[in-house]
């Protein structure tokens, strides 16, 4: 039988922690047939972003109606999307899809490398939240997109108040940068799901927030339900970043295939 389609619409890292590159392989290791549209290109490793090429607004559409006028699609996930052009230009896309679409409002790589340009902000704002089931943003996100500065697990709520009000269905809160347990929130305004796990010591987590987004994707591709979908990729990414492992000089990436065990297989 065929697998759930699931499409990333991101940029590519050359580095294979993040991006496009860990989109592919979380939807691979979760048992759905990934698709990508390329936005951007990046000279990137464990160090940080060396440099950034974005693609012409026609590669992105053409890229995008390729796949979806043939193969189809069951839901749709976005990372790095650079400029105001394209962000408005996705939106369009995936505001004309019958899917679910993840949106992960993607600013600042790991390494605190600009991804998203100032003047794109709006953009997300007005054009792109207001199509997603899902925006997944962490706490810097939430501060460039809201001003809302989150300090403690108490701020959560406020600051997914805040991302609300742009027109989302569901907010997810990461609050991986707040000391102690790595706590988010979930909620569309009037439920609530608190998801908590035991902060994990290992440095190498490049790449989490486009596997959590990508793996929210992959469950609304099977059918789940966003909290059920989310509960999920919870459970991945913790295991993801707990078998991170080393890579070059700097921070090393999540490792998208540990519950496929040592031999891959």
């Amino acid at each position: 039988m065929r697998p759930p389609l699931v499409l990333t619409v991101a940029g590519s890292d050359s580095g294979g922690g993040a991006g496009i590159q860990a989109d592919l392989k979380t939807m691979l290791a979760l048992g759905t047939h990934g698709m990508s549209v390329l936005t951007a290109v990046t000279a990137q490793n464990s160090l940080g972003v060396q440099g950034a090429w974005e693609l012409p607004v026609e590669a992105v559409r053409a890229q995008y109606r390729s796949v979806v006028d043939d193969i189809g699609v069951q839901a749709v996930k976005t990372g790095m999307l650079a400029s105001a052009e394209l962000v408005e230009t996705v939106a369009e896309l995936i505001g004309g899809t019958d899917a679910p679409a993840v949106v992960d409002p993607v600013g600042v790589s790991k390494h605190g490398d600009a991804l998203l340009a100032a003047s794109a902000l709006d953009s997300v704002r007005r054009r792109l939240l207001p199509v997603a089931t899902v925006a997944t943003p962490n706490l810097d996100e939430v501060e460039q997109l809201t001003g809302v500065r989150v300090e403690s697990d108490a701020d959560l709520r406020r600051a997914a108040e805040a991302v609300l009000e742009y027109g989302p269905r569901w907010v997810l809160i990461k609050g991986g940068h707040l000391s102690g347990d790595a706590v988010d929130l979930l909620t569309d305004g009037s439920e609530e799901h608190w998801l908590r796990s035991p902060r994990l010591d290992n440095r190498h987590t490049h790449g989490t927030g486009c596997t959590l987004a990508s793996a929210v994707a992959c469950g609304l591709a099977k059918g789940l339900s966003v909290p059920e979908a989310v509960a999920a990729a919870k459970e991945y990414v913790t295991g993801a970043i707990a078998a991170g492992f080393a890579l070059g000089a700097g921070i090393g990436p999540v490792d998208h295939g540990w519950a496929l065990g040592p031999d891959r297989a």
